[in-house]
């Protein structure tokens, strides 16, 4: 049992998976932070076209 306990103690893939996780989620923050007006401003736009295209698709 002790064997088994080091080996999942010195495995790091599990390790290795995390910090990529979270070094995806600190570069996804970063870009929100920065281009956060740029965002706001691509899905109002969106929404916006979106909006009309089904107002005019149920008005006709």
């Amino acid at each position: 049992m002790n064997a088994s306990i080091r080996k999942f103690l010195k495995e790091e893939d599990g390790v290795t998976a995390l910090e990529y996780g979270l070094l995806a989620a600190v570069i996804a923050g970063i870009l929100i932070v920065v281009g956060r007006t740029q965002i706001t401003a691509f899905f109002t736009t969106l929404f916006t076209r979106l909006q009309a295209i089904a107002t005019d698709a149920t008005t006709t």
